[in-house]
């Protein structure tokens, strides 16, 4: 498989780390919700059910080593939203962490937004490792002294201390959704950004959080002539004022913000028409679209519905220029999948570095990609089993009927409880981070 040097068909990738509890029994509160590596690939933050962000960070390369890429290990963890209620609408709302964006980085601190369902909070992530000493009007440990007895004028010295990270919340911006945020795109511009909910998406400038423009508005006055509702939003990498969302029937709009304030006419509409053959009870379900992504380089998007991942041209709205099935032998069991719930899961998809393959999860905690070059795919595993440093992760293969060969695995086995949702790509390496339910496994390419 490529990876983000490229050119390179075959990539093998081996176990790195794994992060989290062993115990069966997972804590609710544990449960990873979002993955996010930031611009360099130094930190990668992850977001849980009960609010909280953890962000590590990749260790320097070891001079020993060389072979082996920095680990990474933790480096902050901060409680980002804590469970609320809402009184007017007698409705409890969840701490959990729906999504983390990084923000380009300007000086020596980082900022990330993370949302939950209703309120959009931006953080500072700083360190210190001086602290001042020798004030004049104030004793070490802070207590303030009576002027009366200062005779001499100290001037105060920094002097060096442990290192601490800082957590601060700089912006909270709340109050703009009715529906649950399923999406937040920091803009090219790098002073808006876009918080996306069922019906709406509205425009904030970071500075200002008081009021935000709503920019697509999808509800209908009857809210019974409901048909569809928006899943994913993003802004293009380098055009300012495009951003595209997808819709629950499995569309994808493309809007320009220069062509009026209030985008509820699409620049460009993105539909691949439905095979005849293939229609059946689950077609719609399984149409949503879970993910949207634009390429690092901004001319294709990628698109993840329940069974595909669709890499489409921006020039070309007609139909796909390419197709990737990620289970497509699941379509005879689409059935128990509706009784189960598991059709409504959302999958994640990401980009690797030169946009030369994606991936994206699917069950049994394998996980796929697609290099576009070479069009070939693997399936591999993330499991406590392949969990030795540097061990290579072997292709998994599923029967999908007849005789059964050695190495492959019967569809009937495939454990649905077990699913890979959130997936990332190091930007400029081939390293992966994973998850799995509540563990955090990271893989990378095995340098010779």
């Amino acid at each position: 498989m490529a990876g983000a040097g490229g050119g390179n068909s075959d990539v093998q990738w081996c176990f790195s780390q794994v992060k989290g509890a062993i115990d069966d029994d997972v804590a609710e509160a544990d449960i990873i919700s979002t993955v996010e590596f930031n611009h360099s690939g130094e930190l990668l933050a992850t977001g849980d059910k009960g609010g909280r962000v953890v962000i590590f960070q990749q260790e320097p390369e070891s001079k020993n080593q060389p072979q082996c890429r920095g680990e990474y290990n933790v480096y902050s963890t901060f409680q980002s939203h804590e469970p609320e209620f809402d009184y007017l609408k007698s409705l409890e709302i969840e701490e959990k962490i729906n999504k983390i964006r990084w923000l380009p980085q300007k000086n020596a601190a980082q900022f990330l937004l993370s949302t939950n369902d209703k309120t959009i909070k931006l953080w500072k992530i700083s360190e210190r490792d001086k602290r001042p000493e020798g004030y004049n009007l104030k004793e070490e440990d802070g207590r303030y002294r009576d002027p009366n007895t200062v005779t001499t004028l100290r001037v105060p010295v920094f002097r060096p201390m442990d290192l601490m990270v800082e957590a601060s919340p700089r912006r909270v911006f709340a109050n703009a959704h009715t529906y649950h945020i399923n999406s937040i795109s920091v803009n090219s511009d790098c002073e808006t950004y876009l918080s996306a909910d069922d019906l709406r998406i509205n425009l904030w400038n970071l500075e200002i959080t008081d009021r935000s423009f709503n920019i697509v508005d999808i509800k209908p006055t009857n809210m019974e002539e409901l048909t569809e509702v928006i899943t994913a939003a993003e802004f293009h990498p380098n055009q300012c004022n495009t951003f595209v969302y997808s819709s629950s029937k499995g569309t994808i709009r493309m809007c320009d913000m220069r062509a009026s304030a209030l985008c509820d006419k699409y620049a460009k509409l993105f539909e691949e028409p439905e095979d005849p053959n293939n229609r059946s009870f689950f077609s719609e379900i399984i149409s949503s679209i879970s993910d949207v992504k634009f390429s690092h380089s901004g001319r294709y998007m990628m698109t993840r519905d329940y069974l595909s991942v669709k890499i489409w041209d921006i020039n070309m709205e007609t139909r796909p220029v390419e197709t990737y099935q990620v289970h497509e032998y699941l379509r005879s069991k689409l059935c128990s999948l509706y009784e189960n719930d598991c059709i409504f899961d959302k999958f994640e998809c990401c980009w690797n570095g030169n946009d030369s393959v994606v991936m994206t999860g699917s069950y049994n905690n394998f996980f796929r990609m697609f290099d576009r070059g070479y069009r070939q795919d693997v399936t591999l595993e993330a499991s406590r089993e392949n969990s030795k440093p540097r061990s290579v992760l072997k292709p998994r293969k599923i029967s999908t009927g007849g005789k059964r060969k050695k190495d492959e695995i019967s569809v009937d086995s495939l454990d649905f409880n077990k699913k890979i949702l959130h997936t990332a790509w190091h930007p400029l390496d081939n390293i992966i981070a994973v998850a799995t339910i509540n563990n955090l496994y990271i893989f990378q390419e095995k340098l010779n």
